[in-house]
């Protein structure tokens, strides 16, 4: 005689209402995950290359020649009285990461359809694991600065010592930014054709081809308020040393990267409950 299985329990998982609370330690249990995902990125963007890492230096030393060439010998754009290739060049260090990041992180959500569908994980680790997957290629073409401020004769100074901020600065700015674009693009897919766009558009309201000091005071608001206007020219003039930071740009683009960031984490925890329904 078969007797009656009991009942197994039913559990259902229903999304909360309103702002869903980052949970620190869910995160950190899918470390490893988080670990698979940079490592995945990183070897997805050189597969089957014949240079491999040296695309993270032929990128941005072969704009760098292009700018040096239209912008500095044609347009003759000041830079703060240090050749125009190595001021160029360093400004595009960061710039190029963040543009990197920005696209490879607002196509994330997108290109893990499959993933999301399938598996639950905190989805906030896919746009960050792109973010930080780009940290490899900055580091790797920064060894070109360091060849040019040789060449130059450029040394940084003491305010050196806020490099690792600046590099963590640009960092949250992309995941901010990535945070923004990704949610967007599960709903609307118009944005991957937006995101060169507004590269284009934001590159030249930031201080990479020319000097923060063209600005006039009038219109320092202006660059202050840019995210990335004040770590970008923070950046250049603490690793080469030619000038003193400006901490009052700094400081204002620094309170901008809080806000874009915190913002585009609600924006995106409050979308999340919807990935895997539209993805």
């Amino acid at each position: 005689m078969n007797e009656t299985s009991p009942a197994q329990p039913i559990t259902i998982i229903e999304p909360k209402k309103g702002w869903v609370p980052i949970d620190f330690k869910e995160i950190w249990k899918y470390r490893e995950l988080f670990y698979f995902l940079t490592k995945r990125d990183i070897k997805v963007r050189y597969k089957q290359t014949v240079l491999g890492g040296l695309w993270a230096i032929i990128q941005p030393f072969c704009t760098m020649v292009v700018f040096s060439i239209f912008f500095g010998r044609l347009a003759k754009l000041p830079s703060d009285g240090i050749p125009y290739p190595i001021f160029v060049y360093a400004g595009l260090l960061p710039w190029t990461y963040f543009t990197n990041s920005i696209t490879n992180s607002g196509n994330s959500l997108v290109g893990s359809a499959n993933l999301i569908t399938k598996v639950y994980f905190p989805r906030v680790i896919i746009p960050a694991s792109a973010s930080l997957a780009g940290l490899l290629d900055f580091f790797i073409a920064m060894t070109i600065l360091f060849v040019m401020m040789v060449y130059y004769g450029l040394y940084p100074g003491i305010e050196i010592v806020i490099l690792p901020f600046l590099i963590g600065l640009t960092f949250l700015c992309a995941v901010g930014v990535g945070l923004w674009l990704s949610a967007m693009n599960v709903q609307y897919r118009d944005i991957r054709y937006a995101i060169p766009f507004i590269i284009q558009i934001w590159m030249f309201v930031s201080p990479v081809i020319y000097p923060a000091s063209l600005v006039t005071e009038r219109y320092k608001w202006v660059l202050a308020l840019n995210p990335m206007g004040g770590v970008i020219n923070a950046f250049r003039a603490c690793v080469l040393g030619h000038k003193s930071v400006d901490w009052m740009i700094l400081c204002v683009s620094t309170m901008t990267i809080l806000v874009l960031f915190f913002s585009g984490l609600y924006y995106f925890r409050r979308m999340e409950k919807t990935f895997a329904d539209v993805v």
